[in-house]
């Protein structure tokens, strides 16, 4: 039977009883609103009326007496209502906005509670490593600071969130850039994000504040670059030198998690619905991995992405040209001046991987063969329109956009449900201080795939205690100004041309580098050095295996390039036709031919990361460069871990 919301009659522990039901209103609400819908919050209802603590109820941390004190069983209670709601509100059955406002109020009333409590829960000490990318660090802290907003953890009583710290740490080039990143440190400080910014000079001199002999045993997992040129030293040594801030701003080792964002990130999460994607933030990212922390022996924590793909194009290019090959087919039987049929939801979700032409490689179940583009456009529109927007998006798959493979969030058993990790995201990663040893290393070499690498390795190394858990991070490739808007490395562009062979080639290797690392933590000891003989053999096997791998989807990519400029230019297709009469068509048509002809540029013949690939010389020169990395790993974590 439900409770009418008149009915309750709480009478409120001494504690809080000065702020009469206020300290409970928003319980009280959800409860009113929704029991309806989700009958199990009529029984929550009924326990709050009662002050009983439901049944089952994990011990408080700091009870009062056997059964905890009567404002632990209230913060209970929240959570158990809060996490109703989220079941509820990714069901697919609710009105989803109105569960998510009482869902976040819901946090915010819980930290009023605690407030009174006391609250002995984990301080946070975010880091984002950004290279002259001022539009994506502002979407990354506006992020951080709406989390902080809408879920309150710990509190801003002072003005601030005081525990929750963010470390801008800079690898620009661009002197305008630098101080772009500067003032947007400053904004968020007025709005009560505690961050600082950590310059290039800073870290220069913090990294040579270690004693010489010490910097010579890291090895490669910091930097050698000299102080006039400490700038572009890569993702993996600057957000290792962020580690060196972290230890510098801890104020209690053992409760301090420190979580690492990239700066093309936001802690927040995408929804499809009948207007398109929108984002939400509808994750208690700092409340769940509290937990986490506190309840497990969890020693590193890594979320996934939804959005954009976490992968190069190198990886992409096959199953793009096949998408974008169905909607040129498809729009073949369409009218110009027809009204736009790209707007139908889909009919299944982008799975893990989809995005990725070799995913069995990583273990993934074959995906549909190709996925139908959504048009962005609003409003009343025909195919002319949609053609001409979807052309001007095509060479954002250069710069990592994939138009028909964003994969969206899925809610499955929850946001905290634990599973064994073996990739390091490295831009949503948490660790405790012990965890602050386990490091991305062979930065040095500029390889793509340094995050699965490394997961192996740790996974190897510490087992369960490396978890996922079901909180991704938005990923966003490019700002709303569009591609080439923000540094990316391996990529360089102009009006027409995007080059990516150097992306291209740090892929090939990368993945060399991956795979020989997961066959050689199955055959040896990781807390021990490799021996050279082993990584060599290893290295020499799975080189074998990955050109062969590459010869296919290099085949694949020219046969399809080929088909899509058959389909779109020889064919005599209305919008051939159209562009005569529609002079607007005749752009988008030219953005098409550019597509088409940066595919070849970057993935053809005579590509220059294909010839790389190709050439035994250069093969050889980088195989030297892994072996020498893979055999220094041991002393080189041993040198790193002496720091903690």
């Amino acid at each position: 039977m439900n409770i009418p919301a008149n009915a309750f009659s709480v009478q409120f522990p001494a504690a809080i009883a000065a702020s009469g039901e206020a300290a409970a209103a928003n319980l009280l609400g959800c409860i009113a609103r929704h029991q309806d819908r989700i009958p199990d919050l009529a029984d929550l209802g009924r326990r709050l009326c009662e002050r009983v603590a439901p049944p089952g109820l994990a011990a408080p941390r700091a009870p009062t007496d056997e059964r905890g004190s009567p404002l632990d069983a209230l913060i209970a209670l929240h959570e158990e209502c809060a996490a109703l709601l989220e079941q509820a509100m990714w069901s697919g059955s609710g009105d989803f906005h109105a569960l998510l406002t009482d869902y976040q109020a819901l946090f915010r009333e819980q930290e009023a509670l605690r407030r009174l409590r006391g609250d002995v829960r984990h301080h946070f000490i975010l880091g984002i490593p950004v290279a002259d990318r001022p539009l994506h660090l502002k979407a990354c802290l506006e992020s951080i600071y709406q989390v902080c907003a809408v879920f309150d953890y710990g509190g801003h009583e002072s003005g601030s969130w005081d525990t929750v710290q963010v470390v801008v740490s800079e690898d620009s080039r661009d002197e305008a850039n630098v101080r772009r990143h500067i003032e947007l440190v400053e904004e968020y400080r007025q709005k009560g994000l505690r961050v600082v910014h950590f310059g290039l000079a800073e870290q220069y001199e913090l990294l040579h504040a270690l004693p010489s002999q010490q910097r010579e045993r890291l090895g490669t997992l910091l930097t050698t670059q000299p102080r006039d040129r400490f700038y572009l030293k890569g993702q993996a040594a600057n957000r290792n030198l962020s580690y060196l801030k972290f230890l510098q701003l801890t104020e209690d080792t053992r409760n301090t998690l420190y979580y690492l964002i990239d700066s093309d990130q936001s802690l927040c999460v995408n929804r499809q619905t009948a207007a398109g994607e929108e984002a939400v933030y509808a994750l208690p990212y700092f409340h769940a991995i509290d937990r986490i922390f506190h309840d497990t022996d969890t020693v590193m924590l890594t979320g996934k992405m939804v959005g954009d793909p976490p992968v190069s194009p190198a990886v992409m290019a096959a199953n793009f040209l096949d998408d974008v090959t169905a909607f040129f087919a498809r729009l073949a039987t369409l009218h110009a001046e027809q009204a736009c049929q790209f707007h139908a939801l889909p009919k299944e979700p982008v799975g893990d991987a989809a995005y990725h032409d070799m995913a069995k490689l990583f273990g993934f179940e074959n995906q549909p063969a190709t996925f139908p583009y959504a048009c962005r456009l609003a409003g009343e529109h025909d195919h002319v329109a949609c053609l001409n927007d979807f052309a001007q998006r095509l060479n954002a798959f250069f710069f990592g956009e994939h138009l028909t493979r964003k994969t969206g969030f899925a809610y499955g058993s929850g946001y905290t449900a634990l599973a064994p990790a073996r990739t390091v995201y490295p831009g949503n990663y948490i660790v405790n201080y012990a965890g602050l040893k386990y490091v991305i290393p062979f930065g040095h070499l500029r390889l793509r795939m340094s995050g699965p690498t490394a997961g192996r390795l740790i996974a190897a190394e510490i087992g369960h205690r490396f978890a996922s858990f079901n909180m991704p991070n938005l990923h966003r490739r490019t700002t709303e100004t569009g591609p080439g808007d923000d540094f990316r490395p391996g990529v360089e562009a102009d009006a027409a041309r995007v080059d990516v062979s150097n992306e291209f080639e740090r892929q090939f290797f990368g993945d060399l580098m991956l795979f020989s690392t997961e066959a050689l933590v199955k055959e040896t000891d990781v807390t021990r050095p490799f021996a050279q003989d082993a990584i060599e053999a290893v290295v020499a096997q799975k080189e074998v295996e990955l050109l062969a791998l590459y010869q296919q989807k290099h085949d694949a990519i020219g046969e399809r390039n080929r088909q899509l400029s058959a389909l779109v230019f020889d064919v005599g297709h209305w919008w051939l036709r159209a562009s005569e009469q529609a002079p607007g068509l005749a752009p988008a048509l030219r953005q098409v031919r550019a597509f088409i002809d940066n595919i070849d540029r970057n993935f053809g013949e005579e590509a220059q990361a294909w010839r790389q690939i190709q050439s035994a010389e250069h093969r050889a020169a980088r195989k030297r460069q892994i072996v020498e990395a893979l055999m220094n790993y041991r002393a080189e974590r041993d040198a790193w871990d002496s720091l903690f």
